[in-house]
Parts: C-alpha cells; structure tokens; sequence
C-alpha cells in the first residue's frame, strides 16, 4: 500500500464529503482514488463508526490512521531475501567500519572466494541495514554559529595545471583557502606544492592580508598540518606537527584541527575551496602562476567578496569590513621567523638528511629517530627534547660536518685532500711532514691515501721526538708503509741513532732492510721487504 493512498489527510476529506451526502464515485473522482480504494477505506471507516457526524468536525488523522490499521491493514509486500543475504554479518561489520558500498563490495569479490553477489545487490543490502538501523547521532548536522574573528578554516584543493615562472613548465597546482567563519570573507593563493614551508607561509600571506588573526584555526588532515588526528572521546593526544605549533604560539591562535574523513565539520572551506575552482579558477588551465594569483586578488575582493552568501544572506567583504575586521587580533610587532621540524634518522655516516643536505650528529646516536629544528639560518638535531647537534644551514657542500660528532679514532678519515693530511703531518715535526710527501711521492700511478691516513694517524699517538724519531729512521731505510713505521714504534727503534752512511744495494738484495748497526740490534721490519726504491 503506497503512501498516497493511505495519506491520513485525503481521508479526512473522505469522511467529510461522504457526511455531505456526496456519491460514492464523485468521491473517489474528486478524490482521485480508484472505485475499489475508495469503497475499501469507506468501509474500513464506516466499521469504525467514522462515517457519520457533522461534515466540518471530521476526526483527527491519529484516529482515522488507527481505524484504517485495525480494519484495512496494508498487505505486507512480498517478502524477497536478498540474493546476497549469507553476507549480512559481513556487509553489517563492513559497514560498522567506515567503507561505503562499492569498498566493501571490491573487499567481498577479492577476500571471499565463494562470493558471487553484484555491486547493486551490495548497495541494497546496506541500504537495507542503514534503514533498519535508522540514524545515528553522528547523523544530525549540528550548525555552528562563530563570533566575529573566533574561526578560520584552511584547506588545499586541487587547481589544475599552471607554468611555473620560474621554469616556464607546467606543473601541478593546488589553491590554499582560508574562510573566516563569521564573515565568510577568504583568502586564496595557488602554489605549486603543499609541504610544511609552503604552508606556513601561506598563513603568514593570508593574516597579513586579512589584517589580523583568527583565534582559532581548524585545518584539514593534510600532512603538512597533521601528523596524527585523535578525536576519540577523551583523547586528547593528537599529534601536531611541530613546526605548525611554533607558527600558532608566534601569532597566537589556536589550532582544532578537523576529524579524519569529517569534511562536514570544516564545511565553511569545504564550499569555500569549490566556489574558488568552480569560478575564479575555472577556463584557466595552463596560466601563469602570477597571472592567477593576481586575478584572486582581485576575484576575492570584487566577486566572492561582493556575493550575496547563500547562508549568511550578506555580502562577505561588506560584513568582514564592518564587524569582523576589528574582532581579528593583532599582527605580533616581530617578524616570525619561519622554523620547520622533520623527524629524522640518524644513518650509518652519523648524518641526517634534511633539505637534501646532510648534517653530522654524535655518532653514537646512530640509527635513533631525532628530530630536526631548522630556520633559515640554522639546523638543530634534538634527541629526547635535547640537543645534540647545531649547524649553520648556508654551508657550502653536500655535507655539514663536524669531526667532534665521528669515533675520534676515525674522524679524520673522511678527509682526502693531500694537502689536508701532509698539513696534519706538519704538525707533528719537519721530518713528519716531510715522510708523509715521501709516502705520497712513492708512488706514480698508486693513491697513498690509506697508507697516509694510517701513518699520520699512528704517530698522533706518540710524542712529537718519537713520531719525528720513527720517520727519520723509516725514510732512512727508504720503506714507506705503515707497518714499518709501527714495527719501529712497537721496537722503540726510534729511539737509537741511525747509521752514519746509508745501506749499500747489498743490504737490500739479501733481505730487508735492517734499522741499528749491529746485528743483535738489526731488527727486520716486517713487510719492509715488499718496498723497493
């Protein structure tokens, strides 16, 4: 039984105009029901005792409704099980979860083998459950009303594609827009990315524009504002992203960021971000990013800003200008300094990356997850809210490093500049810095480097007269390697005096080269064999 014909107020007329006297088919004419209807609900109402009485004191529909259920109840419709049915649970939890019909209909083809059931049978199936359970409290749109400059909202959406000045491309672009709750009054600007540094001075823009601060701020879950959204009951642990936070507590603004898949609760933006596409945006594909963003300026101020608001019925500029402007706070009297934070690790090298560039850190701290502070001169590392690490972020080079930060034993390693490790050499001696040219001379084809590195950074161990001791007595046998110099130091050979004339080409050809006159106190260096000069 439809609901026209069982529409309590066609059958109050009913009642009334048969109490007229009027003929049982005028009144189904007048009425436009069928001959049967009419005589079913007549009779219906006539067994109630309805029919009868003055034609102007006609029953109310709560009676004549209770009349029709007793005596001329609706045939139930037959009753046709979905074909789809033994998934009800499933679908029900589904749907429990937050996935919509086509969702769980792609989950039941590709995780239940025997499912055969179509994508319409699942979207009647739900609709079946969502009617049976009815609405929720989650269900009822709650309007919000704000003071003037109480509420921002901030968004991005997608705006198509535009040429980059700078490059002359076209590359992708998104409009940030920010909607004062109040006045509806926006600001919009097409950028060509959304990450932190983007974000943070897009609100800088959008106060100095709008000439004030909001108190409060709600943005959409994006990363660059939102690491983690928490909004269960009591769960006040939602995570901001750092560098948002430093922004809110220089301009003093709150931040209530918008529930995960909620855009109804940040609607004002939601419509603001369309209209902004849908208008100003629209037809102009491929534009010059300045271009565009010149004619927002414009758009803002001489269309959205001039339009009668659907809601609010008023011109947003008009309200902005006379109420809103003033409620704003005031700019802060010092610059802000942009800062932005990334969470980082630490790698093997003892750096961490930021900005394509690397910046060093207590080696000991490698593999740990830190956190990096950066502004635009500077880049702190924090560990556990301390700092372990600053660098200057106008560096030259792919790398900041500072030795203090690697195994002190393997600071110096990273170095390869010659000049670096014979300037090393220099400091422990004349006859030191003169060995390491030696090393570095030994060979025409060969890099020396390691053997340098092992050499300079060997004798650092020692007093400057034994480093100075054992390279003179190692350049005198003519043996350049490591191992010599260390045989020398491990002998304390450095210590005794050397030759008053050099090994003759025989000392060589019988064995290796020896490092005292006698010959209980010849020691052979072991390896020395292998230098021949």
């Amino acid at each position: 039984m439809t609901a026209k014909r069982t529409d309590m107020h066609r059958l109050q007329e009913l009642v009334r105009l048969h109490r007229l006297g009027t003929g049982d088919r005028e009144v189904a004419r007048m009425l436009t029901m069928g001959p049967s209807t009419e005589r079913k609900y007549r009779a219906a109402l006539l067994r109630a005792g309805l029919l009868q009485g003055e034609a102007n004191d006609v029953p109310p529909l709560e009676t004549l409704r209770a009349a029709v259920m007793e005596h001329a109840p609706p045939k139930a419709a037959p009753q046709q099980e979905s074909s789809i049915e033994r998934w009800h649970a499933i679908v029900a939890k589904k749907l429990d979860d937050g996935l919509g019909a086509t969702a769980i209909y792609d989950r039941l083809r590709t995780e239940e083998t025997e499912f055969r059931g179509s994508l319409s049978a699942v979207k009647r199936l739900v609709a079946s459950i969502q009617r049976e359970r009815g609405p929720t409290q989650d269900d009822v749109a709650i309007p919000v009303e704000t003071d003037p400059g109480d509420v921002a909202q901030v968004d991005f959406g997608y705006a198509g594609y535009r040429i980059d000045p700078a490059t002359q491309k076209l590359r992708k672009s998104w409009v940030f827009v920010m909607v004062l709750g109040y006045s509806r009054h926006q600001y919009s600007e097409v950028v060509f990315d959304q990450c932190t540094e983007t974000w943070l001075a897009l609100h800088e823009r959008a106060f100095r524009a709008l000439g004030g601060v909001p108190r409060t701020l709600v943005p959409d879950n994006l990363k660059a504002a939102v690491i983690r959204a928490a909004f269960g009951a009591g769960d006040a642990n939602s995570e901001l992203n750092r560098s948002y936070r430093e922004l809110a507590r220089h301009y003093g603004f709150m931040i209530d960021p918008a529930p995960p898949r909620s855009p109804k609760k940040k609607g004002k933006v939601e419509a603001g971000v369309k209209y902004v596409k849908n208008n100003a945006l629209k037809g102009r594909d491929g534009e010059d990013l300045d271009v565009t963003n010149r004619y927002l300026v414009t758009w803002v101020r001489e269309v959205a800003g001039q339009r009668t608001h659907g809601t609010t019925g008023k011109r947003p500029l008009e309200v902005f200008e006379s109420e809103e402007r003033r409620a704003l706070m005031p700019l802060p009297v010092a610059a802000y300094e942009p800062v932005v934070w990334k969470r980082a690790t630490v790698h093997r090298d003892s750096h961490v990356v930021f900005a394509r560039r690397m910046y060093s850190v207590p080696w000991r701290h490698i593999a740990r997850q830190v956190w990096v502070r950066a502004t635009p001169a500077s880049v702190a590392v924090y560990y556990d809210d301390e700092r372990i690490a600053t660098h200057s972020r106008r560096g030259k080079g792919l790398r900041s490093t500072n030795d203090a930060h690697l195994p002190a034993e393997r600071a110096a390693l990273r170095h390869r500049s010659r000049t670096y490790w014979e300037e090393r050499g220099d400091q422990l001696g004349e006859d030191v810095g003169r060995f390491v040219r030696e090393v570095f001379d030994s060979d025409d084809v060969l890099f020396q480097l390691r053997q340098v590195q092992a050499i300079v950074t060997h004798l650092e161990r020692f007093p400057t007269e034994r480093a100075q001791g054992a390279c003179r007595r190692a350049s005198f046998y003519g043996s350049t390697s490591y191992q010599t110099i260390k045989n020398i130091l491990t002998q304390a050979l450095d210590l005794e005096p050397l030759p008053t004339t050099r090994p003759t080409a025989a000392v060589w050809a019988d064995g290796p080269p020896r490092f005292a006159r006698s010959s209980d106190q010849w020691t052979t260096a072991k390896g020395a064999s292998n230098e021949r000069h």
